[in-house]
């Protein structure tokens, strides 16, 4: 069996993992205040073959966390990864961000909802149950008082888009999960073995990441 490169650019964390058979033999993660991605990337990709004491003849794919996120993050991951595929002839897995996220939090009942920020009082979000099965879509969403007040249960909250919830969302019908602020390619091991199983890939020459929104230039 040969190994998946997992791929995680979308926020502030550069994250690339190496998988076998759905679990990381190999982990290098860096979460810094700017996107440092550009010059992190490759040599986290290098690092985590040699600790593995592998080489990139042995992939049998590569996976990339899709999106949402930040443009310039997930430009760089999927560059990156489209860039191995095409020279080692292996396919592109994409995997969805938020479900990324998602993953981190482990609960039995309950939803589980991964938010991504998206500047001023908007995230990027989507809800799962706790099963990790997908009941809302992905949205770029304004939080309100009245946010997912659909769901009945408890609501779990992830990522760097929870701190502008706690004025609006009372803690008790919500959950805040501080510690897990970004995705991280850990989770991505057992969704990438899975995909590629099934042989849910991508085009290599056509994929584009799910920005979800326009990119707008800061002035």
């Amino acid at each position: 069996m040969g190994f998946i490169l997992n791929i995680e650019t979308a926020t502030k964390n550069c994250s690339v993992s190496l998988a076998q058979a759905g679990n990381v033999v190999a982990i290098k993660e860096f979460a810094g205040e700017g996107y440092s991605h550009a010059e992190k990337l490759h040599v986290f990709i290098e690092e985590v073959l040699k600790e593995a004491g592998t080489t990139f003849s042995a992939l049998d794919a590569v996976a990339v966390s899709m999106g949402p996120g930040s443009y310039t993050g997930l430009r760089i991951g999927v560059s990156a990864a489209k860039g191995l595929c095409y020279a080692l002839h292996i396919p592109l897995l994409a995997i969805d961000t938020l479900e990324i996220l998602a993953r981190r939090v482990k609960i039995t009942e309950g939803f589980v909802i991964p938010m991504i920020d998206a500047r001023r009082m908007e995230v990027y979000s989507a809800v799962f149950d706790a099963n990790y099965n997908k009941v809302r879509d992905t949205k770029a969403e304004i939080i309100t008082g009245d946010s997912f007040s659909e769901y009945t249960g408890i609501c779990h909250l992830a990522g760097d888009g929870i701190e502008k919830c706690r004025e609006l969302l009372p803690e008790g019908n919500f959950v805040y999960h501080s510690d897990v602020t970004f995705p991280s390619s850990a989770e991505m091991a057992v969704l990438s073995y899975d995909k590629h199983q099934k042989s849910d890939t991508v085009d290599v020459a056509y994929f584009e990441p799910f920005y979800l929104k326009n990119f707008v230039m800061n002035r």
